[in-house]
């Protein structure tokens, strides 16, 4: 297709404005599809930043549906995949009058498994118990499901506990050895997967196929002659998650629940595997009782002392493996709970014995403990993985880029010789919004910091009556906001962790004079559009904390490099969760709203200015009373 083509798919009159109502041509998007384009012709990689507003989704659908044979389009949720698989993808099949085959293909934990269904069908406990209307639920809905997408049964919380006993993971699914193998619906939005002309997965589910590591299904995606990464900014931290080694507590419990349930499948074998059930139980219950009194994360010099809990579950489960290995051919699930045993065994021991190239660190909640072995450097198993998958790739975030620089992203990534482009953002920053930086706060470190920032922003909060986001950078921040809030103020608050961010923004945009206070989650992945949200707040700059574990472990590898790890390590990654947070006010060209960042550094620091450069263009104001109104103005146009 020739440029001239494309400029006629995204100009006026095209066919993508008779089927968007409110589609108008923008400039970035024909560029970023034009680049797109090319690196497709040339076989050549390609990073793109795209800002909010330049229809990123469409500028890389339409190039690729005509001209690549197979493609594997990877997105950050689960949300957005079903987004781009049933609104943008059958868009711009339209738009283009083609036909393709396509898939949508998600992680197993979120297709039902029939077997493990049937398993728990038969524990009374489960029948009789707290989850026994779940379960009803699931078990009405899985008679009719074509696809067993849980997705679908919208009447089942997603935090229900009646989800990991329906659903397989890669250590309890039996494969192709299962008894209900032929009716999985696992297998069959694989297979569905593996004919496609282009394949909707998510950035996990990628990293799994790319490096083999599924088991029982072997190769799942086809082969593709280009990869789409969107939300690429997350791919760094997923691919170092994913190329952790680790082990839980509640692996190990889950572990003797399904051990204890296959024994029922085969004569003889609860006699010889009770006493080493118990004795695992026995010792994760030890382990996970050292833990309760330890940090919520750390590196593994907090929890040495856990050692000898360690290795007694170490040696449990070793008993369980010996024991099991017994009775392991009567039945396929004792089998793969024999795998299980032993993985987890290596895997523990692994931890705690420590290795080199990786960082031990520890997640704990309550006593159930997580244990990981993270690798510092991801560009070298990057690098391998992208040798192996002769593609064209094609990376694209809103953010990606630090001061206009892409080294942050491409190094880390092993990206050594990709094209770079950046689109600007169509808004009119300077037009729709206005930046404020309180002054004379007291330093973020300080306790009176939440208290002092809130006195500053309420009265701006109650002339936009409501209609606030508050970001914080820890969620003690956020309990004290809601705190001096409720007792100041007479705001609908909708507080993360007082319910599910679903629900936190359905009440956001229903209940008049509503503030919404969040944390990491509601950074990113958040669209409210138009005037249900005016008012964006971010108490501090989100450096990461100084006890991260992994951060610590980047910043000595770093330092030990000769690089100054702050300028290299901690700033990059701040910068590009502003933009994250700062992201959230302007979603559309008619949007407008006042932005606060209640971080004097990004003043007196000299660092600050790469935060202000790395910002839309946005009007700064001096005082609260011209971001007032500001927003009287907006809003007595908007009701004009």
């Amino acid at each position: 297709m020739s440029v001239q083509q494309l400029s006629d798919l995204f100009g006026p009159g095209s066919e993508l404005e008779q089927l968007i109502g409110r589609f108008s041509p923008r400039p970035g998007q024909l560029i970023m599809a034009q680049a797109i384009e090319e690196a497709l012709l040339d076989q050549k990689d390609l990073v793109v930043e795209a800002a909010t507003g330049t229809g990123k989704t469409l500028a890389y659908l339409l190039p690729i549906l005509l001209h690549a044979e197979r493609a594997i389009i990877s997105t950050g949720t689960l949300n957005l995949q079903d987004q781009l698989f049933n609104r943008d993808l059958p868009l711009a099949l339209k738009a283009l009058g083609i036909e393709k085959e396509t898939a949508l293909l998600k992680g197993r934990s979120n297709y039902l498994c029939l077997h493990r269904l049937e398993q728990h069908g038969q524990d009374e406990g489960i029948r009789d118990g707290d989850w026994a209307e779940d379960f009803s639920a699931v078990s009405a809905w899985a008679r009719h499901t074509l696809t067993g997408d849980v997705a679908e049964l919208d009447t089942v919380g997603t935090d229900s506990g009646v989800w990991p006993l329906v659903t397989s993971t890669q250590d309890n699914c039996l494969g192709s050895e299962c008894p209900l193998f032929s009716k999985c619906h696992v297998v069959r939005a694989r297979r569905q997967a593996q004919s496609a002309d282009l394949v909707v997965v998510n950035h996990h589910l990628l990293f799994a196929d790319l490096s083999l590591k599924q088991t029982g299904f072997g190769e799942v995606l086809p082969g593709a002659d280009v990869m789409v990464i969107d939300e690429a900014h997350q791919i760094p931290d997923t691919a170092m998650r994913f190329f952790s080694q680790g082990m839980s507590a509640w692996q190990v419990r889950e572990l003797t629940r399904d051990t204890l349930v296959a024994c029922g499948q085969a004569s003889g074998a609860l006699a010889i595997l009770r006493k080493p059930i118990e004795g695992v139980r026995s010792a994760v219950d030890q382990a996970m009782a050292r833990f309760v009194d330890l940090p919520a994360k750390g590196e593994f010099a907090k929890i040495a002392s856990t050692v000898p809990q360690l290795e007694a579950l170490i040696k449990a489960l070793r008993q369980l493996e010996q024991a099991l290995s017994q009775v392991a051919d009567q039945s396929r699930d004792l089998s793969q709970c024999l795998e299980r045993a032993s993985s987890l065994e290596k895997r523990l021991g692994h931890f705690v014995a420590g290795d080199r190239d990786h960082i031990r660190w520890f997640s704990n909640r309550n006593g159930r403990f997580s244990l990981n072995l993270t690798p510092l450097d991801i560009a070298t198993p990057l690098k391998e993985i992208r040798a192996q998958t002769p593609a064209t790739w094609i990376m694209t975030s809103a953010t990606l880029a630090v001061a206009g620089q892409f080294d942050h992203f491409t190094t880390r990534l092993g990206l050594d010789d990709c094209r770079e482009l950046t689109i600007p953002t169509p808004f009119d920053y300077a037009r729709q919004t206005r930046l404020w930086l309180p002054k004379d706060l007291p330093e973020p470190s300080s306790p009176n910091h939440t208290q002092a920032l809130l006195e500053q922003v309420t009265p701006l909060m109650k002339a936009s009556q409501g209609r606030a986001f508050l970001l914080f950078t820890s969620h003690r921040a956020l309990r004290q906001a809601a705190v001096w809030l409720r007792a100041n103020t007479d705001f609908n608050l909708q507080v993360q962790e007082e319910a599910t961010r679903r629900v936190l923004l359905e009440r956001f945009l229903s209940e008049p004079n509503s503030v919404l206070l969040g944390a990491a989650s509601f950074w990113e992945g958040v669209d409210v559009p138009g005037m249900s949200l005016s008012v964006v707040v971010i108490d501090k700059l989100p450096f990461a904390p100084p006890d991260d574990p992994i951060l610590e472990a980047t910043i000595k590898a770093a330092t030990e490099r000769g690089e100054r790890a702050f300028a290299t390590v901690q700033i990059p990654h701040a910068v590009l969760s502003l933009k994250q947070g700062v992201g959230r006010l302007i979603r559309q060209a008619e949007d407008f709203g006042v932005m606060v960042i209640g971080d004097p550094r990004i003043k007196t620091r000299s660092y600050g200015r790469i935060f202000l450069k790395s910002l839309p263009n946005m009007t700064e104001v001096g005082e609260i009373d011209e971001a007032i109104d500001f927003l009287y103005g907006q809003f007595h146009e908007s009701d004009a």
